[in-house]
């Protein structure tokens, strides 16, 4: 009886999550979620939080390396990884940190590479515009620098020139967090696969 109640629990939770992922945004977030800079999607907001614990600390540096992977599932919409991009950004504002004291370094590898493609060859693949390309500009405008793991380039038999040159090329996806943590950059996973 506690293993049925506890897999009809999951379900509904499972359930709920995927409405938040997929769909429209609940009343009680809308009417609560702020955009303290970026805005280019409703889910890259924030809820705030009064006198929060761990506020900003100006001895800190906020360095940032952001795992980002996965797979192209809607080639129609800005890849959720990306999204939460700009969200880590946003949250990092609403802690109170200024934006020049902000430093984020979003690696990308794995199939996650073929959301960005230059507009033309994902035009080609998908036989749509490439919604990533917008949202990747507004995050390196307000400083995200994105790499992209050269190794995974070459797995999924992509040269360098068919990607976004708003995106540099690394040796590897483990070199780049290597090196980024010599550098004081705090690793974050924000991908779900």
């Amino acid at each position: 009886m506690k293993l049925f109640f506890c897999s009809v629990f999951v379900l509904m939770l499972v359930g709920f999550s995927g409405a938040f992922a997929q769909g429209e945004m609940p009343n009680h977030i809308k009417e609560n979620i702020s955009y303290p800079v970026l805005d280019f999607h409703p889910w890259v907001g924030v809820m705030p939080i009064a006198n929060g614990a761990l506020p900003y600390d100006p001895t800190l540096d906020y360095k940032i390396a952001l795992d980002l992977y996965g797979k192209v599932k809607d080639s129609t919409a800005i890849h959720p990884v990306i999204l939460e991009v700009a969200r880590t950004y946003n949250l990092t504002i609403a802690n109170g940190v200024p934006a020049d004291q902000i430093q984020i370094a979003a690696i990308i590898h794995g199939g996650l590479v073929q959301a960005i493609l230059s507009e033309e060859d994902y035009q080609k693949k998908y036989q749509t515009t490439n919604p990533n390309l917008a949202a990747i500009k507004a995050l390196e405008d307000v400083g995200v620098t994105f790499y992209v793991c050269g190794q995974s380039l070459g797995f999924n038999n992509i040269l360098p020139d068919r990607i976004t040159p708003m995106v540099k090329v690394a040796v590897s996806a483990k070199t780049a967090f290597v090196t980024l943590d010599q550098m004081d950059y705090s690793y974050l996973n924000v991908s779900e696969d």
